[in-house]
Protein backbone atom coordinates (compact mmCIF):
# COMPACT_ATOMS: atom_id res chain seq x y z
CA UNK A 1 0.00 0.00 0.00
CA UNK A 2 1.54 3.66 -1.11
CA UNK A 3 1.10 6.60 1.12
CA UNK A 4 1.48 9.74 -0.91
CA UNK A 5 0.47 12.73 1.79
CA UNK A 6 -1.61 15.66 0.77
CA UNK A 7 2.08 17.70 0.56
CA UNK A 8 3.39 15.00 -2.80
CA UNK A 9 0.31 15.73 -4.60
CA UNK A 10 1.25 17.64 -7.23
CA UNK A 11 -1.27 18.57 -10.45
CA UNK A 12 -0.45 15.84 -13.29
CA UNK A 13 0.86 13.39 -10.79
CA UNK A 14 -0.58 10.21 -12.39
CA UNK A 15 -0.34 6.53 -10.45
CA UNK A 16 -2.25 3.31 -12.36
CA UNK A 17 -3.50 0.17 -11.25
CA UNK A 18 -4.32 -2.90 -12.90
CA UNK A 19 -6.74 -5.90 -12.60
CA UNK A 20 -7.97 -8.82 -14.44
CA UNK A 21 -11.90 -9.23 -14.97
CA UNK A 22 -12.58 -13.15 -14.07
CA UNK A 23 -15.76 -14.83 -13.98
CA UNK A 24 -14.89 -15.81 -9.91
CA UNK A 25 -14.87 -11.50 -9.23
CA UNK A 26 -17.95 -10.91 -11.77
CA UNK A 27 -19.85 -13.67 -9.47
CA UNK A 28 -17.98 -12.58 -6.16
CA UNK A 29 -19.05 -8.83 -6.74
CA UNK A 30 -22.76 -9.78 -7.47
CA UNK A 31 -22.66 -11.87 -4.08
CA UNK A 32 -21.74 -8.63 -2.59
CA UNK A 33 -23.17 -6.28 -4.23
CA UNK A 34 -26.82 -7.70 -4.67
CA UNK A 35 -27.00 -7.09 -8.40
CA UNK A 36 -27.64 -10.67 -9.84
CA UNK A 37 -28.73 -9.01 -13.49
CA UNK A 38 -28.03 -12.24 -15.79
CA UNK A 39 -26.31 -10.04 -18.07
CA UNK A 40 -23.50 -10.31 -15.81
CA UNK A 41 -24.24 -14.18 -14.34
CA UNK A 42 -26.09 -15.98 -17.19
CA UNK A 43 -24.07 -17.01 -20.30
CA UNK A 44 -27.67 -17.69 -22.65
CA UNK A 45 -29.04 -15.22 -21.23
CA UNK A 46 -25.97 -12.35 -22.08
CA UNK A 47 -25.56 -13.93 -25.41
CA UNK A 48 -29.24 -12.68 -26.33
CA UNK A 49 -28.30 -9.25 -25.74
CA UNK A 50 -26.29 -6.41 -27.88
CA UNK A 51 -23.16 -7.48 -25.93
CA UNK A 52 -23.54 -11.33 -26.86
CA UNK A 53 -21.66 -12.93 -23.52
CA UNK A 54 -21.57 -11.97 -20.09
CA UNK A 55 -20.36 -8.16 -18.95
CA UNK A 56 -18.59 -6.83 -15.44
CA UNK A 57 -20.75 -4.28 -13.55
CA UNK A 58 -20.21 -0.87 -13.96
CA UNK A 59 -19.84 -0.66 -10.16
CA UNK A 60 -17.23 -3.24 -10.23
CA UNK A 61 -15.62 -0.77 -12.33
CA UNK A 62 -15.82 1.97 -9.81
CA UNK A 63 -14.44 -0.06 -7.18
CA UNK A 64 -11.58 -0.76 -9.26
CA UNK A 65 -10.99 3.14 -9.10
CA UNK A 66 -11.91 3.01 -5.35
CA UNK A 67 -8.60 0.64 -4.94
CA UNK A 68 -6.76 2.95 -6.76
CA UNK A 69 -7.41 5.97 -4.70
CA UNK A 70 -7.23 3.78 -1.26
CA UNK A 71 -4.28 1.93 -1.83
CA UNK A 72 -2.30 3.56 -4.90
CA UNK A 73 -2.61 7.04 -4.55
CA UNK A 74 -3.43 8.97 -2.67
CA UNK A 75 -3.23 5.62 -0.51
CA UNK A 76 -3.11 5.00 3.27
CA UNK A 77 -5.47 7.27 4.89
CA UNK A 78 -7.33 8.54 2.09
CA UNK A 79 -11.23 9.33 2.19
CA UNK A 80 -13.29 8.82 -0.91
CA UNK A 81 -15.39 12.10 -0.97
CA UNK A 82 -17.16 12.05 -4.14
CA UNK A 83 -17.32 10.32 -7.84
CA UNK A 84 -18.32 11.12 -11.44
CA UNK A 85 -18.32 8.18 -13.68
CA UNK A 86 -19.35 7.73 -17.53
CA UNK A 87 -19.49 3.95 -18.38
CA UNK A 88 -18.79 3.86 -21.87
CA UNK A 89 -18.07 0.38 -23.11
CA UNK A 90 -18.49 -3.22 -21.92
CA UNK A 91 -15.86 -5.06 -19.63
CA UNK A 92 -15.69 -8.71 -20.68
CA UNK A 93 -14.18 -11.87 -18.93
CA UNK A 94 -10.65 -12.05 -19.38
CA UNK A 95 -10.27 -8.31 -19.46
CA UNK A 96 -7.29 -6.71 -17.96
CA UNK A 97 -8.61 -3.14 -16.59
CA UNK A 98 -6.13 -0.65 -16.11
CA UNK A 99 -7.38 2.47 -14.08
CA UNK A 100 -5.55 5.49 -13.91
CA UNK A 101 -6.00 8.53 -11.94
CA UNK A 102 -3.99 11.82 -11.67
CA UNK A 103 -4.36 14.67 -9.61
CA UNK A 104 -5.92 17.80 -11.99
CA UNK A 105 -6.61 20.43 -8.53
CA UNK A 106 -5.66 20.63 -4.82
CA UNK A 107 -7.56 22.90 -2.10
CA UNK A 108 -4.98 23.90 -0.02
CA UNK A 109 -6.89 24.90 2.63
CA UNK A 110 -9.31 21.69 3.03
CA UNK A 111 -6.67 18.52 1.80
CA UNK A 112 -8.78 18.15 -0.65
CA UNK A 113 -7.55 16.96 -4.13
CA UNK A 114 -9.39 16.03 -7.47
CA UNK A 115 -8.75 13.24 -9.85
CA UNK A 116 -9.14 12.44 -13.12
CA UNK A 117 -10.08 8.76 -13.31
CA UNK A 118 -9.89 6.63 -16.55
CA UNK A 119 -10.35 3.07 -16.97
CA UNK A 120 -8.66 1.27 -19.99
CA UNK A 121 -8.86 -1.93 -21.76
CA UNK A 122 -6.16 -2.18 -23.73
CA UNK A 123 -6.66 1.13 -25.54
CA UNK A 124 -10.13 1.14 -25.62
CA UNK A 125 -11.08 3.52 -22.46
CA UNK A 126 -14.12 2.49 -20.82
CA UNK A 127 -14.78 4.52 -17.90
CA UNK A 128 -14.17 8.13 -17.75
CA UNK A 129 -14.66 10.29 -14.45
CA UNK A 130 -13.47 12.48 -11.64
CA UNK A 131 -12.97 11.50 -7.57
CA UNK A 132 -12.65 14.34 -4.96
CA UNK A 133 -10.50 12.75 -2.17
CA UNK A 134 -9.06 14.08 1.39
CA UNK A 135 -5.77 13.46 1.90
CA UNK A 136 -4.05 13.45 5.36
CA UNK A 137 -1.21 16.27 5.88
CA UNK A 138 2.69 14.98 6.47
CA UNK A 139 2.96 14.48 10.15
CA UNK A 140 4.86 17.55 11.86
CA UNK A 141 8.30 16.50 13.76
Amino acid sequence: MNQYFFEDLTIGKRESLSREVTSALIEAFSEVSGDHNPLHLDEEYAATTRFGERIAHGALMSSFISAALGTVMPGLGTVYLSQTVKFIGPVKIGDLVETEIEVVARDDKKNKVTLRTVCHVATRKVVDGEATVYAPSRPKG
